[in-house]
């Protein structure tokens, strides 16, 4: 497994960090999902096969900007 930590813009809330947690721990390949909203990021504990751009790809189809 590998944990990668992901920098997000416009997160403003619970609903913003649950909506992120959904999104990246539907992912196959994808073990956890934790969302610090006041930081910023998300911290994704994931296999080999899970691409960043994958992720990244996941997060600003829901409205979200990767930086």
């Amino acid at each position: 497994m590998i944990t990668t930590v992901i920098k997000i813009d416009g997160m403003s809330c619970a609903h913003c960090v649950h909506s992120v947690e959904e999104a990246l721990g539907e992912l196959a390949g994808v073990d956890s999902v934790s969302v610090d909203l006041e930081a910023g990021e998300a911290t994704v504990v994931h296999e080999d096969s899970v691409e960043l751009g994958v992720m990244t790809e996941a997060i600003e189809e829901i409205g979200y900007d990767v930086i």
